[in-house]
Order: structure tokens, then sequence, then C-alpha cells
């Protein structure tokens, strides 16, 4: 007798919901712009993370060392009101904009996490992290009782009927507005129920993404353990790529106590290294360029042996990564760079990577090309992980418009 078997069950929808936000009471403190902050990795390198003579900047909750002097300080804000909570739970739509250019428009909401096999299927990392900074963002999201930055998601929808709504809202007078910088940052609110399952209807689409906050995430599921725990959700932005695509740009390494010169020598072991008499040009696709004291060449066509050994331990799809060349076969293998703070600095602007080794002895620059999101998906998507540090998304968010506050007691 044939006994039919049954059907897996799908894997449940994305769940964004609405959340009383915390936010800057503009009547109170005045114009928004200098109290948000810009993403970190948009700071240069001699500007300040925390600004002076801003008491009330975000940057005080977000760059703290002492999360419960800090959530002290938090309670104070919203005791004198500089911030207030939102008196309904609302989904909120985020647009960033430069001049008439839309640059990001999203849903900030309170996203339920999934932990089973099957739910996380829907809610995709394409980078691993380390368990050091896992619980240095635990300890921050713990003792502060709250998180100032989202979550960057994004996710491809098959509906127009969410877009047609969201288009919308952005009609109405907006909850918030700030400039930072040449990017406009305006939030609207939608409270309604109707309006709310309209907005979040095209979540049912695709799998997302993590773009932005691996650590972070990884932090809610670390303190989400416990059932009933307020942590089992995370403050979230989920962009939809098939209508406002995200920029994706490389993550440029800069190794302080490399000599350019026998960093080039030693890379012609393992590659094929050319000099480029003109001097450090953004990497085309297939090559990295290497840098310092005003000279430069291009790193191509890694010797097949030599990468296969450096990548060993790792995923066979690694060797077409720029990043996985560029940490395992050239940091690790040839130039043996230690695995040790400060023994490589990040930038994800190429420029400030060459200008930071521009003078003689000052270090070695590798850039690194950009990878598409779509192979990040495909990534992703299989269950393979990126090395990290191996792209940005952006624009990310900025910090301070709508902070989801667990109740301070």
């Amino acid at each position: 007798m044939f006994i039919p078997t049954a059907s897996e069950p799908r894997p449940k929808p994305l769940k964004l919901r609405p959340f009383r936000a915390v936010r800057y009471d503009q009547d109170v403190v005045g114009d928004l712009s200098h109290l948000v902050a810009p993403p970190q990795d948009e700071l240069g390198p001699a500007q300040p993370r925390v600004p002076r003579g801003c008491p009330h900047h975000i940057a005080h909750l977000l760059y703290t060392q002492d999360p419960q002097a800090a959530a002290r300080q938090l309670r104070g804000w919203l005791h004198r009101g500089v911030l207030r909570r939102d008196e309904r739970a609302a989904v909120y739509v985020y647009q960033q904009q430069r001049g008439a250019r839309i640059l990001q428009r999203g849903l900030i909401g309170e996203l339920v996490l999934p932990r089973d096999g099957k739910g996380r299927e829907r809610l995709l990392p394409h980078e691993g992290v380390s368990p050091h900074v896992v619980r240095q963002r635990a300890a921050h999201m713990s003792g502060l009782r709250a998180q100032l930055e989202p979550l960057l998601l994004t996710y491809r929808s098959s509906q127009s009927t969410a877009t047609q709504v969201v288009d919308h809202v952005t009609r109405r007078i907006p909850t918030v507005v700030a400039r930072v910088g040449e990017i406009t940052h305006t939030v609207w609110a939608c409270s309604g129920d109707e309006e709310v399952a309209l907005v979040t209807s095209g979540l049912s689409g695709s799998p997302a993404l993590i773009a932005d906050g691996h650590h972070r995430h990884a932090a809610c599921l670390r303190l989400g353990e416990e059932p009933g725990s307020p942590w089992e959700s995370s403050l979230a932005l989920l962009v939809d790529t098939a209508v406002y695509p995200l920029r994706l740009s490389a993550i440029h390494r800069v190794m302080p106590e490399l000599d350019p010169e026998k960093a080039a020598l030693a890379a012609a072991d393992v590659a094929e290294v050319r000099p480029l008499p003109e001097g450090p040009r953004p990497p085309r696709p297939g090559e990295l360029v290497l840098a310092g004291g005003g000279q430069a060449w291009t790193v191509t066509d890694p010797e097949p042996g030599a990468l296969h050994e450096a990548l060993t331990e790792h995923p066979r799809e690694w060797a077409t990564l720029p990043a996985a060349v560029s940490d395992h076969l050239l940091l690790d293998t040839a130039w043996s760079v230690p695995d040790l703070p400060g023994a490589v600095r990040y930038y994800h602007d190429a420029h400030w990577a060459v200008a930071d080794v521009a003078a003689p002895g000052s270090g070695t620059a590798l850039l690194l090309p950009a990878i598409t999101e779509d192979q990040v998906r495909e990534l992703a998507g299989a269950g393979v992980l990126l090395p990290r540090k191996s792209t940005s998304f952006g624009p990310k968010p900025a910090a301070g418009l709508a902070l989801r506050v667990l109740d301070l007691t």
C-alpha cells in the first residue's frame, strides 16, 4: 500500500512587529542633526566618535565602556524629557536621501528572530562572528537594556502592494527629520493595524540576508536563550533591494608593520605581482592592489597549489573571494601577519587606506574589489559564510532616530 509521506512544513515568514520607539523630543533638544550618529565606518580617521559639547549625543550611549552607567544616563534622559517613548506602537518607514536621490528606503520594527533550523532559513547570515566581540555586544545590550542601532537586513519582495503603501506613507508629514553630512534621514510612523500589515506584507517572499549587524544578531541569540526573553526579538531595518539596491563596497586592509616592497616580493611567491607605475588605484575584479610609500602593485592569478593549501580548512567556494585570498594566502601564508590587535587596520574607504601608508615606513595597504549581493546571497543560501570583513553594505542607518528600549526599572 502506498502511504504518502507528510510534506515538510514551510518555514514561517519573517515577522516584523510594531514597537513603541524611544526618540529624542525635538521640542526639548532641537535639531536632531547634532545628536544622531553616522555609521562608524563613515567616520574619518581623525573624526571623534563622541563629539565634544554635545551632552545628549547618542554616541555617549553607543560607545560607552560602562553599560550600567550608560543605562543610568539613558534613564536620566527619559526622566528629563530629552527622550520620550512613542504613545503608540508602530512600524517606521525610514529613508536616506542625498539631494533628490533616494539612497535607501526600508522598514524599522521589532523582528522576531528565527531560532529553529527551518526558521533560520529565512534569516541568512553571510559572515562569521568573533566570540569575544559577541560577548562585548551582549554585555553592552543587556547592561543598557536597549538597542540603539538596528540590524540591517535585505530582502527581495515580489509584491508591489507594500511598495505602493510605503510610497503613500512618505507623502505624509514625517515623524523625524535629521541631516548628517550630505544625507537627509527621514522617519514616518505606521501605527494602524491594516497599514502595518500592508507595509510588511512583502516579507513573506525570499529569505532576508543579514547585511550588517552579525555580532549584534548573535548577541541577541545568546541573550534570548531563555523562553520569554525580550531578546527573542531585535531592532531591525529591512530594505527591499529589488526596489532600493544597497551599495556593496570592499573593506581594505592596512598592515602598519609590513614593508610594501618586502610584501610585494613575498606575494610574488604565491601570485602574479606587477608594478603600477601610475600609483595605487581601485582594484578591478580578479585583482588586489598593494600600496605603500607612494608605490603600488597589482596582485592577480594566485598559484593554485598555494591557494589550495592556504584554504585547506575552509570552504572550496572561498577560492574566488578577495577577502579569502587577502587574509589566508597573503596575510597568513606569504606575510605571516599575526592575528593580534593592531596588526591589521580595516578601512571602508580606499583613499583613507592609501593615505594611511603614504609616508615611507608607515606600512602596507591591501585594496580589495567589491563583490555583488547576488554572490553574497548565493553563498549564504548554501550555508557558506564569507571571511570576516569581506564586504560592506550601505548606506547603513544612523543611530539615534528610533531606539528600542526595554522597561528600565
